[in-house]
C-alpha cells in the first residue's frame, strides 16, 4: 500500500503484506481443561474436576498439570493454537468463560485471599475467623456493566513479532526469564477496545515506513518504543508515543516529531482522528513528565471523561481506573460504605485526578486528596472547581511524606474516614502507620487491585495488636466487609474493597 503526501509516500513494507492472515480461534477442550484446573480453588471438590482428573491425584499427576498451566499462561506452544489465540490465553485466561462463571472463579480466588488474611491474623493471635471460615463477610463479586473491549487505557510494546519483524506493534507472548518473549497484534484480546486497536496498527505502518529502527534493548541502540492510547466515553483518543532520543540532535528529533504529527493528522494515521498526540523521550522503562515531559505535538492537551455526573480531565500520565463503567459502581459502593456524613472529613490517599473524593464532596464537610503524580493534582483541582466543588483540597507529593505531617496537628475531635487506594505497591509502612497512630480515623476503605500482594503486609499492619517497636500505638483495626468488584473481565485479576473498623 502506498499513500502520497505533500511529495511523500507512506509504503506499507513488504513484510506487512506478506503477513499471515488470522487463523479462526480453534476449540480447544483440552486448553479449557487446564484452564479450569489453573482456576480451580484449593478447597474444591474432586468432582468439581474435568472427567479426567477426576478421582485421588498423585503428586506426579499434579507436578504436570502444573506444568502445562504454566505453558498456557507463558504463552508457549499448544497444538493447533494460534499466536492470537496463545496472546488471549496469555493476557485473558478467562475469556474462554461464560462470564458468570468468571464472576465464579473470582469470587474463589478472592475467598481464598481472605483465608489467608485469617490465617495471618491468627498467627498474630488475633482470634479473627467467623463462623463462615472467613475474617469478614465477603459479598458476591459486583459485575462489571460491560465485559468486552472495556480498557480506557492500553499499553502496546514493540518488538519481533511472530514472522521476525522487529517493528511489531502489540502485546508481549512468553517470558524474558525463558526468553522466548514474541509480540502478538492485539487485533483479538476481547478487553481492548477497537479504537485502541486502530491506533496500535497505523502506529506499526509508521514505525515501519521510518528508517528508524525499534528500541527492543536500550543498550542495543534503536529509538521507537511503546504506544498508550487512552480514550473516553466522550469519544476522545489520545496517543503517546515513547522514544528512545540515544544519540540523536535537536533538530533530528524535531524532525522524527514532525513526521509523526504529519502521519496522524493528515497522513494515513489521520482516521484515527486522535484528540492529543504526544511525544515523550525517555531513556527509562518508565518516566514521570517530571522527569522527561510530555510533548504536545497535536491537538488538545487533555481529554475528558464524565462519571457519576462530574466532569475529569485526564493528563497523559494520570491514575484513572482502567474501566470507566466499573468504576462508576466501585465509587457508588465506597459512597455508602464510607457513611460519612456532613461533619466528616474524607482522607482520599492515592486519589489520582480525585475522581473518588470529589464524587463523594457533596456528603462531607471536607475533601483532602493526596497524590505523588503533580500532573494529576493539577487535573484535581481544576476537575473540582470545573464541578463547582470548593469543599477540597488537593496536595503533591509522596504519601510518606505529606500524610504524617498532615495528621500529626488533627485534632482528635474532628471525624475523619479514609479511603486509600495505591498501586499494586501498597501502601507505604509510613503511611500505614499514620493512619493507624491518628485516633480519628475510625472507618477505613482499602481499595486494592492486588489484595494477595503487597496489600496483604498492609492489612496486617492495620490490625496487628499495638507494638512499640515499630511505632504503632493506636488502637488496632478489624476488617468488617469484603466485596469484589469485576473491574477486569476475562482476567483473573479483580478489586477488592476492604472496609476497616475500629
Amino acid at each position: 500500500m502506498c499513500c502520497s503526501l505533500g511529495g511523500r509516500q507512506w509504503t506499507r513494507c513488504a513484510a506487512h503484506r506478506g503477513a499471515a492472515p488470522f487463523l479462526p480461534t480453534m476449540a480447544l477442550s483440552c486448553a479449557l481443561r487446564l484452564l479450569h484446573w489453573h482456576l480451580r480453588p484449593s478447597n474444591a471438590p474432586l468432582s468439581s474436576l474435568p472427567g479426567q482428573d477426576r478421582g485421588v491425584l498423585n503428586n506426579k499427576k499434579i507436578a504436570a498439570k502444573w506444568k502445562e498451566k504454566k505453558k498456557v499462561r507463558e504463552g508457549c506452544s499448544l497444538p493447533g493454537s494460534s499466536w492470537e489465540e496463545r496472546l488471549a490465553n496469555a493476557v485473558t485466561p478467562l475469556w474462554r468463560l461464560p462470564y458468570q462463571e468468571q464472576l465464579q472463579v473470582k469470587y474463589e480466588s478472592q475467598r481464598k485471599i481472605l483465608q489467608t488474611l485469617t490465617s495471618r491474623l491468627e498467627e498474630l493471635g488475633i482470634d479473627a475467623q467467623k463462623p463462615d471460615g472467613l475474617c469478614c463477610p465477603l459479598r458476591p463479586v459486583v459485575p462489571s456493566p460491560v465485559i468486552n473491549g472495556y480498557r480506557n487505557k492500553s499499553t502496546f510494546s514493540v518488538n519481533q513479532g511472530p514472522d521476525g519483524n522487529p517493528k511489531t506493534v502489540g502485546l508481549y507472548v512468553g517470558t524474558g526469564r525463558a526468553r522466548n518473549i514474541v509480540c502478538v497484534k492485539a487485533n483479538h484480546v476481547e478487553n481492548i477496545p477497537p479504537k485502541h486497536k486502530e491506533v496500535a496498527q497505523w502506529y506499526e505502518e509508521f514505525i515501519r515506513c521510518s528508517p528508524l529502527d525499534p528500541c527492543l534493548l536500550f543498550h542495543e541502540g534503536g529509538h521507537w518504543r511503546e504506544l498508550v492510547v487512552r480514550t473516553t466515553s466522550r469519544g476522545h483518543t489520545m496517543a503517546i508515543i515513547t522514544f528512545h532520543p540515544q544519540e540523536l540532535g535537536q533538530e533530528a528529533l524535531a524532525t522524527q516529531k514532525a513526521l509523526l504529527k504529519e502521519f496522524f493528522t493528515c497522513g494515513p494515521g489521520a482516521v484515527c482522528a486522535l484528540t492529543s498526540l504526544y511525544f515523550q523521550e525517555s531513556t527509562m522503562t518508565r518516566c514521570s513528565h517530571e522527569q522527561s515531559p510530555f510533548q504536545l505535538l497535536h491537538g488538545e492537551p487533555h481529554i475528558f471523561e464524565e462519571v457519576l455526573g462530574l466532569k475529569f480531565r485526564i493528563s497523559p500520565d494520570a491514575f484513572f481506573q482502567v474501566n470507566t463503567g466499573g468504576a462508576e459502581v466501585l465509587y457508588q459502593a465506597v459512597r455508602e460504605l464510607s457513611q460519612a456524613g456532613g461533619d466528616t472529613v474524607l482522607l482520599d490517599i492515592c486519589c489520582g485526578t480525585g475522581t473518588i473524593g470529589l464524587s463523594l464532596a457533596h456528603q462531607v464537610s471536607k475533601i483532602i486528596g493526596i497524590e505523588v503524580v503533580e500532573k494529576a493534582v493539577e487535573d484535581a483541582r481544576w476537575n473540582a472547581a470545573f464541578n463547582g466543588i470548593s469543599n477540597c483540597e488537593f496536595h503533591s507529593g509522596k504519601a510518606e511524606a505529606v500524610l504524617p505531617q498532615l495528621l500529626s496537628s488533627w485534632e482528635d475531635s474532628q471525624a475523619l474516614v479514609a479511603v486509600v487506594n495505591p498501586s499494586r505497591a501498597g501502601l507505604h509502612y509510613r503511611v500505614v502507620r499514620a493512619i493507624r497512630n491518628c485516633k480519628s480515623i475510625r472507618r477505613l476503605l482499602y481499595i486494592s487491585c492486588k489484595p494477595e500482594g503487597e496489600a496483604m503486609r498492609n492489612f496486617l499492619e492495620l490490625c496487628c495488636p499495638p507494638n512499640p517497636g515499630k511505632k504503632l500505638a493506636g488502637e488496632p483495626f478489624a476488617p468488617t466487609l469484603a466485596i469484589p468488584f469485576d473491574m477486569f473481565p476475562h482476567t483473573l485479576h479483580c478489586e477488592m474493597v476492604l472496609l476497616f473498623t475500629r
